[in-house]
């Protein structure tokens, strides 16, 4: 069976979306035809990445913006609906993580985690929030497994991520009267990405964590980018307020011995 998604004359705008998953969201935003914005911390990578998705056909721009500074993102956000118009897609996925145990870390390393994951996306929400296309505009935050099922040398990523997660389903109370849809992507174990070398950094510890997932496999970016597909597009038009994973099955499992090993690498980098 073959279903094609046409996203052509559609403004779409990952936070996020110069390297890993959100990367590849973007790219694949652009291979379905849409014009696509990206922003980033790092003016290079956002020129880089810019580069990339005109590469694809896509009439692609951005921004370098940190997630931390409110006036930035909305600077940057505001200058996306000048050139384009308004937003049918948000995709908000800046993120920060470590190993490190509660005890291990100190107050500013999981005050760090917060302010990038959970006050940056609510940054980014306000941002957006007056250049959507009302009705129709769909918003996506991509959160982590953190978010549900505790992890040792996770108290920082768990606690932003549930943040994320309660954000996503009350804003889906708040806008929908607006005919905005707001959903969470909790990606399981991605392969080449920045966030699995730093979960899974040796090949014993990767290794354990591709058996814990039910389908024994690593997903890929494009895994993520084609559930954000369906969220924005018009198959997921009367879903909204949903946590969905995407992680073949490893979430039921409780994402296997990835607390153990977390708790065990963080001990191990603590001693050396």
């Amino acid at each position: 069976m073959t279903i094609t998604l046409d996203f052509a004359g559609k403004n779409v705008l990952v936070v996020g979306g110069t390297s890993g998953i959100n990367r590849g969201v973007a790219e694949l935003f652009a291979r379905h035809g849409a014009r696509v914005a990206v922003a980033s911390r790092s003016q290079d990578k956002v020129d880089a990445t810019v580069t990339a998705l005109k590469a694809l056909g896509s009439d692609a721009m951005g921004f370098a913006a940190d997630v931390r500074n409110p006036d930035a993102i909305a600077a940057g956000v505001a200058s996306v609906q000048q050139a384009f118009g308004d937003l049918d897609v948000v995709v908000s996925g800046a993120a920060g993580n470590f190993p490190a145990t509660a005890m291990g870390m100190s107050a500013n390393a999981f005050k760090a985690v917060i302010d990038i994951d959970l006050m940056g996306t609510f940054h980014v929400m306000q941002a957006v929030y007056p250049h959507l296309k009302k009705p129709g505009a769909t918003v996506i935050n991509i959160s982590a497994p953190q978010a549900f099922i505790p992890m040792q040398a996770q108290s920082h990523v768990c606690a932003a991520k549930a943040g994320v997660d309660m954000i996503t389903r009350t804003l889906a109370m708040e806008w929908g009267v607006d005919g905005v849809r707001v959903n969470s992507i909790v990606p399981g174990p991605i392969d080449n990405t920045e966030g699995m070398a730093r979960l899974a950094p040796t090949e014993e510890m990767r290794e354990a964590c591709v058996q814990s997932v039910p389908l024994k496999r690593m997903g890929q970016p494009e895994d993520i980018g084609n559930a954000c597909l369906f969220l924005a597009s018009d198959l997921g038009s009367y879903v909204s307020g949903v946590v969905l994973p995407v992680d073949g099955g490893w979430a039921q499992n409780g994402a296997g011995s990835m607390s153990e090993s977390l708790a065990a690498f963080a001990a191990m980098s603590k001693k050396s």
